[in-house]
């Protein structure tokens, strides 16, 4: 009795929190259907589906708009999202033949996020019947603001604004309370050509089309909300030189490959910068910062989700540091190379007095990134902990503090190898 006056987002909240014994009581308490309504505000749903039996999991997720239920089920492994919808064929058909169609589309896809929640009318209806067809639909169907028409052959006719209906007489016509020219997107557009068009009509929702115009699902304002702010994601990802918006369960070596073909091209480039300015430390200047740039995107991005744990911000840490390890580790046996040969013929230096040095950046080069990448860790999330944005504060900070990591690894090593043990002075 307690729990029903909090909103579902409170309790989806407070599972945390709670013993996987625990849960398991609560689910009993409150039933199938409230259990689906607060697992639709989780952000991952997999640990608490795993603690239900596959045939309580599938009631759960039939329970659940489409586009909910396949958010949750993409975070499982790919048998027990099988064996779910396995179940959920015997527990609602039609509710599984919904979460398999989106299953179908590609993540990119417009139809991989649409809902299957609306409320559909014929054309040939009277008032009084679509008034009807209305009440029946909304015992299962909440999104009731926009009415969707079809034709005799199920092709999307037009649109009806509630309002409009229930100010109608009952002896109007219900061709003229039809939008003809309703806009609609199509269920294999990609997101991102599609998703300025869909801002643009502001609309409570808007219908998803097949090529031949059937009417298949809707995308609602809700759904526009969240595929904005993971375009906008991935665009301030990319502004850290990542291919898309960096995910906390990445591994190391997904993110060696998005950043590692930037910084080999700005190894090249910090030896061309080298030989312009006649210092090639130049190139330990550079890549940190690049580095540390990257770390910096992908830990603010990670820290809008403020359900991030302890353990997880840990898990960044580590995983940063370690992505730093290994660029720098494989920049650095390039650096050894193309370095020591650049330095001998360029700088007419000695083979082995070449390779001494480009050791000496390469070596700077490994120490430098694995402390970059904690510091690009690091501080944006001692900025959060005290209430500083950290997309506006860590920037300057870091590249400061990411100076002075290189100067001092590049000229102390130098110092200590080239001419205390070497003597090159």
């Amino acid at each position: 009795e307690k729990l029903s006056d909090y909103h579902e987002n409170d309790l989806a909240d407070a599972l945390a929190d709670l013993t996987a014994g625990e849960r398991r009581k609560l689910y009993a308490i409150l039933g199938v259907e409230q259990v689906a309504e607060i697992f639709s505000y989780l952000d991952d749903a997999e640990p608490y589906l795993k603690e239900l039996p596959p045939e309580e999991a599938a009631q759960v997720v039939s329970h659940m708009d489409s586009d909910d239920a396949v958010d949750a089920l993409d975070d499982l492994e790919e048998e027990d999202k099988e064996k779910i919808v396995h179940q959920m064929d015997k527990v609602d058909k039609d509710a599984a033949d919904d979460v398999k169609l989106l299953l179908s589309y590609d993540e990119d896809e417009i139809g991989s996020c649409m809902t299957t929640n609306y409320i559909c009318i014929r054309k040939d209806m009277t008032i009084r019947q679509a008034m009807s067809e209305l009440v029946k639909q909304a015992g299962e169907n909440d999104n009731i603001s926009t009415l969707y028409v079809v034709d005799e052959n199920e092709h999307f006719y037009g649109a009806i604004d509630l309002k409009d209906l229930i100010v109608a007489r009952a002896d109007d016509s219900l061709e003229k309370l039809i939008a003809r020219s309703y806009p609609y997107v199509t269920d294999h557009e990609k997101i991102s050509d599609s998703i300025d068009r869909i801002v643009d009509y502001a609309e409570r929702s808007l219908p998803v089309l097949n090529e031949s115009g059937k009417l298949l699902g809707i995308i609602t304002s809700a759904d526009v909300v969240e595929l904005v702010d993971d375009q906008m994601g991935d665009d301030y990802a990319k502004l850290g030189g990542l291919t898309s918006e960096e995910d906390l369960n990445e591994g190391v070596f997904q993110s060696v490959k998005k950043r590692l073909p930037w910084l080999v091209a700005l190894l090249f480039l910090g030896m061309l910068v080298s030989s312009v300015v006649g210092a090639f430390e130049s190139v330990v200047a550079v890549l940190p910062i690049v580095i540390c740039t990257q770390s910096l995107a992908v830990t603010i991005r990670v820290l809008v989700d403020e359900n991030l744990t302890t353990s997880k911000k840990l898990h960044l840490l580590f995983k940063e540091m370690r992505v730093g390890l290994v660029n720098g580790a494989l920049l650095a046996v390039m650096a050894l190379g193309f370095l020591g040969v650049y330095i001998h013929f360029f700088k007419a230096y000695a083979w082995g007095q070449a390779f001494l040095l480009s050791g000496c950046v390469g070596i700077s080069l490994i120490v430098a990134m694995v402390i970059s990448s904690l510091v690009g860790t690091v501080i944006p999330m001692l900025f959060h902990k005290i209430h500083i944005d950290p997309a506006v504060a860590s920037g300057p900070l870091i590249t400061t503090i990411n100076d002075l990591v290189a100067v001092v690894v590049y000229y102390g090593l130098a110092m200590i190898v080239l001419i205390d043990m070497f003597h090159l002075g």
